[in-house]
């Protein structure tokens, strides 16, 4: 493991273990300041650590390596075109956190997105708790929507995880994604 990724994942688990702590944490997906996790509903009760492994970080392994291959591909060519980054993330358990702490935290450990940009988006999917979130950063707000993050979801990734799909509503929202933001 590289110098920089141990240094994210002690990061990370710094942030979760405050989230469990009830610190506040800085909105980076919502945009609403701070929230602070005490009172956040689903507040941590244990910190959950996942390592950054690339663009594609299946922690639940719920993905083929066919998908994570494809997911790579489409991932670094949506950064090489655009400049910004998108990662997409299976989690095995939120360790008691609401998703949204949960994806921040996880935005914020691993500086996904231009620094001073805030061009990041994340893809989390956490099929113990059946839930997933589409996390945008501010640089982005305007070009992806919660609005359009939610039809995404309820367009391309619920009905594939109904049917017991994960690659394929994931591949699906990351294809949408890269067309909204193209």
């Amino acid at each position: 493991m590289t110098r920089t990724r141990r240094f994210h994942a002690a990061r990370l688990a710094l942030i979760l273990v405050a989230v469990a702590a009830g610190a506040s944490v800085l909105a980076w997906s919502i945009g609403q300041g701070h929230t602070d996790a005490a009172s956040a509903p689903g507040a941590a009760s244990a910190p959950v650590a996942i390592t950054l492994a690339g663009r594609v970080t299946d922690a639940a392994h719920v993905l083929s390596p066919d998908e994570v291959a494809q997911l790579d591909r489409a991932l670094g060519d949506f950064e090489r075109r655009t400049g910004h980054q998108m990662v997409v993330v299976t989690a095995p358990g939120l360790g008691g956190a609401d998703i949204a702490t949960f994806t921040r935290a996880l935005g914020n450990a691993w500086g996904i997105g231009r620094k001073g940009v805030n061009d990041g988006v994340i893809v989390l999917v956490a099929p113990a708790e059946r839930q997933a979130r589409i996390a945008v950063g501010d640089g982005l707000r305007s070009a992806l929507s919660d609005a359009d993050c939610a039809t995404i979801m309820q367009q391309h990734m619920v009905p594939q995880f109904r049917a017991g799909h994960y690659g394929a509503g994931v591949i699906a929202a990351v294809a949408a994604i890269r067309a909204k933001l193209a």
